[in-house]
């Protein structure tokens, strides 16, 4: 079975074509080094619950809009390799990635596969 990560966060609207460019130069890089997929989604019906919702869990603001993503791998260990040479990788701490969402805001996790169709 595959392993995912995957991602929540908000993205502040005037943020949006800069996000979508910086996602896209960071898919190719994981593509690069051997993630399966990469994905990212643009909130579209997200709609903000009272108790829990998308909106609620990224603290997302009336200007920005939720996202929804993930990276899939081939195992665990893959991923554990694959986000190592990710994250030292320079071209993702240039100045197009920077203040384009609050990182404190995201959330994340990995998440073992069980059912494939």
């Amino acid at each position: 079975m595959t392993y995912v990560d995957g991602f929540l966060l908000a993205v502040p609207k005037a943020n949006l074509e800069r996000y979508k460019a910086m996602a896209r130069m960071a898919g190719d890089i994981w593509k690069e080094f051997g993630a399966i997929d990469y994905v990212e989604c643009i909130g579209e019906d997200v709609p903000y619950g009272e108790l829990t919702s998308f909106p609620r869990a990224v603290l997302a603001k009336d200007d920005e809009v939720v996202v929804f993503s993930w990276i899939t791998y081939a195992s665990r260990a893959q991923r554990d390799e694959i986000l190592a040479k990710v994250m030292a990788d320079e071209r993702l701490k240039g100045e197009d990635c920077k203040d384009v969402f609050d990182g404190k805001r995201m959330i994340y996790g990995g998440f073992e596969a069980v059912v494939e169709l």
